[in-house]
């Protein structure tokens, strides 16, 4: 018999300090309010779909799991593989720049302890630098593995 019991999470993870479910949830929102009214985020907001809700679940799930909570987004689809799984889109220094512009502002809004905040954000410029796929001035992306 399959547990579906998860291990309990540990209180001095991001996940936990962020607020659990509701401040991953909040942050969430506010990244997706962000890039769907932002005109500065109008080329990452054209890579999705109409209605946000799928990616904003995608999201939400993912970043539980990365923050070091329950692994919602690996249970429901396995391994995240990022760059794998946005390889589709076209994204350059532009698209990473919306993205991260709009993951600020939401940190920004949604997350008070600013030494976290700021942690956090660096984690998350690792993320957007691993997930650009297209040149740099010229130059072609490093390929990177994970």
């Amino acid at each position: 018999m399959i547990s579906t019991t998860r291990p309990p999470i540990d209180p001095q993870t991001h996940y936990e300090r962020i607020g659990g479910a509701t401040g991953v949830r909040q942050l969430v929102d506010r990244f997706y309010d962000h890039m769907d009214e932002l005109p500065e985020a109008y080329g990452i907001r054209k890579m999705h779909a109409q209605d946000l809700s799928g990616s904003r679940q995608k999201l939400y799930d993912f970043l539980c799991g990365w923050l070091g909570g329950p692994q919602l987004y690996v249970e429901k689809h396995g391994h995240p593989m990022l760059r794998r799984r946005h390889l589709h889109f076209s994204i350059g220094d532009t698209e990473r720049d919306q993205w991260l512009h709009c993951m600020h502002l939401a940190l920004e809004e949604t997350v008070a302890d600013a030494g976290l905040r700021a942690e956090l954000y660096r984690a998350i410029v690792k993320v957007g630098d691993h997930m650009r796929n297209q040149p740099a001035n010229g130059m072609q992306p490093q390929a990177q593995v994970g």
